[in-house]
């Protein structure tokens, strides 16, 4: 068994009104106030800014605070006029959305193809 990473966070520019907050470690209750702390100021610091991507690539492991915390983000960046995207899902994280039924609600989409996959 591998100890858990600690989740860290790190910022890019990917256009005049982007940014991608790539996510790398574990997205739990220890570590999920940090990301949700780090998105309020990015977006009180850029008022302009209109689409925010969360770069799940490295994320190994989100549990239900993590959840949570996704959603807090999701009405955050939703009241601001800014659009969320989760990119670079896994498996394991699509499955945690559709077993939820977030998934369409953080991904502004109904079906993705790991859905159908899964399905089948």
């Amino acid at each position: 068994m591998t100890a858990p990473r600690p989740l860290t966070c790190s910022w890019s520019r990917t256009g005049p009104d982007r940014s991608c907050l790539e996510l790398d470690g574990e997205l739990d209750y220890d570590g999920s106030d940090v990301v949700l702390d780090e998105i309020i100021r990015h977006l009180d610091e850029n008022p302009r800014l209109r689409e925010l991507t969360l770069d799940c690539r490295r994320l190994d492991f989100c549990d239900s605070y993590g959840l949570s915390t996704l959603l807090m983000i999701r009405r955050r960046t939703q009241s601001t006029g800014v659009v969320l995207r989760l990119a670079n899902r896994g498996p394991a994280l699509d499955r945690l959305l559709r077993v939820t039924n977030t998934l369409a609600h953080l991904t502004d989409t109904s079906v993705t193809s790991l859905e159908k996959q899964l399905d089948t």
